[in-house]
């Protein structure tokens, strides 16, 4: 074993050998690259935060040295093969993605950077430091190292105000409570800059509305001491405007709900809750407006409720334009109050919409056809902008090459109404203020979906919802639905369905409970949303709870059989699932990223059922699962749906109550908008109850984690500004439906092409 690593060492070795042999012939005469910089201080006492200290100093330090990849200069390597004659295409590639122009050692200017240094030293307190700078020079490569002495710094005896006007002088001293300029502190010039931003931003939220940070100036006084501390004292600048140093107060809030920019004709105002209101036609209702609008009259101008205010009034999904102004009633303003008028102009969208989407399906089950999507969209219809969404679909696919399966078909219609009232619609008193980030939204639904499967069966479904969603802060989102319906009906069987659903007592029970009434929660931590967070993470939870206040009313039909409501039997189960994604950029412009996810089911049957309703029940394997296993055909647990004689390969039956699933995937750019993609998946679904169909092998045990279906692949993205078209190709290393001995075994010859619109998590 030592002799092989030894040869690999030797096959290293030579290997930046020869890089070096062919980078050194590119270089100019008397040339080194410059490899980088390193910080050394000096100091006869401890040095507070020294580590956040030198990474500061070394981060002003230029120039950059050329980036290395495993000890080689791979970026500056295809920039000298740029220079010959003919670099080639893949050359020429190469060199936009990663090449780079060489440093070389004549690049440096040591005191320029020890003039920096210097400076960055005052910055924080160590005046009068000394710098030094030597090169290391080795062969073909050159670094610097920078030597600073630093002496005792100069830190804080007494922090106070400077004379100030009235009233600013009062609330700066308010403001200055919370500093954190205390006895002992280091002389820290970012420390004042921060300091003065956040004595603006409060004064701003009582009304300073053309105050500014700058206007406030810091002096010191090392004078009344010997041993390097020093007086501080915050006053304003000579020559500050008058109307810089007093709080605003609103006077007027003037609303404009259909405001048009082409549009300068007087309008009729009406007067509610101390607003007024002008639109010659009623577009929006006050009373409904109203709720969204936190500027109040006769109360101090607030960035932060001018910004709340803007956030609420898009939400409302009537508008396309929110714009906040403010103007200065110099009549009314005086030595120590000014006057504003607020004036919001709101920009509708248009109020009718109509949408149409013509698809080519393509499943990984070989079904494939058109699908047509009809959405027409109604805005403010009731003028307290509600919408009204009307959205129909039609289908028809067709089972391709399955043997004596090919030309199964599928048809589906469906027709759905929805209405979306901006506020909260309840039979009991709820109040609003309570709401402070966004004001809740009210959902209601009708739908009703028609699906005939040739040679299987047809299903008739109805749904009905009422529900609440609402945003707490800018990641957070509650769903709550306190009536959630369906109904479903099973006809039309055909006598090889019906021969399958009496095989398969667990699918037909599944199907058997036509009614499901209950209720579901759902809470949503989104911090995707945050462009410049290097690691967002995302939480998404929701409880599903099924047939608890329906058993109230229900009927005991025959002994031994479940009871029923209005003669229909109805489901009882509670099913909860957790969905958690972490992200990871990386990258000079975080272009890379490393995205996972963990996700976990488990729905409990109880009461009324033994089984959780087919529409319920969990699957795995597609596009947005495990992507090397068809979607429906992993699991449940070690099941291989190959030994069933009954199987036709559309795998309706392969679901489970438990499920568990992980999911690792690099994106990197390419080129444009192509992206790609390498990735590997984990998961299946278990019945906590074994299904005597399958013989036991669906049941969840303890060791589970040896029946998880694996699978690895590749992946190509289209991204254009955010719609991304997805295509994965991925087999499968680890398939749990074959034998123990025989699972681990990456199968090239199985691999699935997956098609999908959007990202998988």
């Amino acid at each position: 074993m030592k002799a092989v690593i030894k040869h690999i060492s030797y096959i290293g070795l030579l290997t930046l050998l020869l890089y070096s042999c062919s980078i050194k012939k590119h270089l100019p005469e008397n040339e080194r690259l410059y490899t980088g910089a390193t910080v050394e201080i000096e100091s006869k006492e401890a040095i507070k935060d020294r580590e956040l200290l030198e990474s500061e100093l070394e981060g002003v330090i230029r120039p950059e040295p050329n980036s290395k990849f495993l000890g080689m200069y791979s970026g500056l390597y295809y920039y000298y093969k740029m220079q010959k004659e003919n670099p080639g295409f893949i050359n020429r590639w190469l060199y936009k993605r990663i090449g780079e122009k060489p440093v070389y050692q004549s690049d440096v200017k040591p005191f320029e950077v020890e003039d920096i240094l210097r400076n960055r030293l005052e910055n924080h307190g160590f005046f009068y430091s000394t710098t030094a700078s030597t090169f290391q020079e080795k062969d073909i490569e050159a670094s610097v190292t920078y030597t600073l002495k630093v002496p005792k710094p100069y830190t804080l005896a007494r922090y106070q105000l400077d004379s100030m006007p009235s009233p600013v002088y009062q609330d700066v001293q308010r403001a200055s409570k919370n500093t954190s300029l205390i006895e002992g502190v280091r002389f820290n010039l970012e420390q004042l800059k921060l300091e003065r931003q956040r004595i603006d931003s409060q004064l701003k939220k009582i009304g300073y509305y053309n105050l500014n940070p700058d206007f406030f100036i810091f002096e010191s006084d090392t004078t009344q001491y010997n041993d390097k501390r020093f007086d501080l004292f915050l006053k304003l600048k000579e020559k500050v405007p008058s109307k810089a140093i007093i709080p605003y107060v609103i006077r007027k809030v003037n609303i404009y709900p259909d405001y048009d920019l082409q549009d300068s004709i007087t309008r009729r105002s009406e007067r509610f809750n101390n607003k007024t209101y002008y639109q010659d036609d009623l577009f929006f209702k006050p009373r409904h407006l109203d709720k969204f609008i936190t500027i109040k009259e006769n109360a101090y101008y607030s960035p932060e409720t001018s910004r709340n205010t803007a956030r609420r009034l898009s939400s409302i999904g009537a508008y396309k334009y929110v714009n906040i102004q403010y103007k200065e009633i110099d009549s009314t303003t005086t030595d120590h109050l000014g006057a504003l008028a607020a004036n919001i102009y709101l920009s509708p969208l248009t109020k009718r919409a109509f949408r149409a989407e013509l698809q080519a399906v393509t499943k990984s089950n070989n079904f494939a056809g058109p699908n047509l999507a009809l959405t027409y969209s109604n805005r403010n219809i009731f003028k307290g902008g509600e919408t009204f969404n009307v959205s129909s679909n039609i289908g028809y696919e067709t089972q391709l090459a399955r043997g004596d399966y090919a030309g199964l078909s599928s048809l589906e219609l469906g027709l759905k109404a929805e209405m979306i009232f901006p506020r909260v619609i309840s039979p009991f008193k709820i109040d609003e203020d309570f709401f402070e980030y966004s004001v809740p939204k009210t959902k209601m639904s009708l739908g009703t979906n028609y699906l005939n499967r040739s040679k299987l069966y047809t299903l008739i479904s109805g749904t009905g919802l009422f529900g609440y969603t609402w945003d707490s802060n800018r990641y957070v989102t509650y769903q709550f639905n306190p009536i959630s319906i369906s109904y479903t009906s099973l006809s039309n069987t055909t006598p090889e369905f019906q021969e399958i659903l009496d095989n398969n007592p667990f699918l037909k029970r599944s199907f058997d409970q036509q009614f499901i009434s209950g209720l579901t929660f759902s809470f949503t931590y989104n911090g995707m949303v945050d462009p410049d967070n290097s690691s967002p993470f995302f939480a998404n939870t929701t409880l599903d709870i099924a047939g608890n206040s329906i058993s109230l009313f229900d009927k005991e039909t025959e002994a031994g059989e479940p009871n029923a409501f209005l003669g229909l039997q109805y489901a009882q189960y509670a099913k909860a699932d957790i969905d958690l994604r972490l992200h990871l950029k990386f990258g000079e412009q975080r272009e890379q990223t490393l995205a996972t996810r963990l996700f976990a089911g488990y729905g409990l049957p109880y009461g009324n059922s033994d089984v959780i309703p087919f529409v319920k029940q969990y699957f795995s394997g597609g596009p947005y699962s495990v992507r090397a296993f068809r979607i429906r055909s992993l699991g449940p647990g070690t099941y291989n749906e190959g030994n069933d004689t009954q199987s036709d390969g559309t795998y309706f039956d392969q679901t489970g109550n438990i499920r568990l699933e992980a999911n690792i995937e690099y994106r990197f750019p390419i080129v444009s908008f192509f992206k790609g993609a390498v990735f590997a998946d984990a998961g299946n679904v278990w019945n906590s109850k074994p299904n005597p169909t399958f013989g036991g092998s669906d049941k969840f045990t303890s060791n589970f984690i040896n029946e998880l279906g694996m699978g690895a692949g590749i992946g190509l993205r289209i991204d254009v500004q955010g719609f991304v078209i997805r295509f994965d190709l991925a087999a499968p290393f680890h398939d749990p439906s074959l034998p123990e001995a025989e699972r681990y075994n990456f199968n090239i010859d199985e691999t699935v092409l997956n098609f999908a619109i959007g990202y998988s998590f």
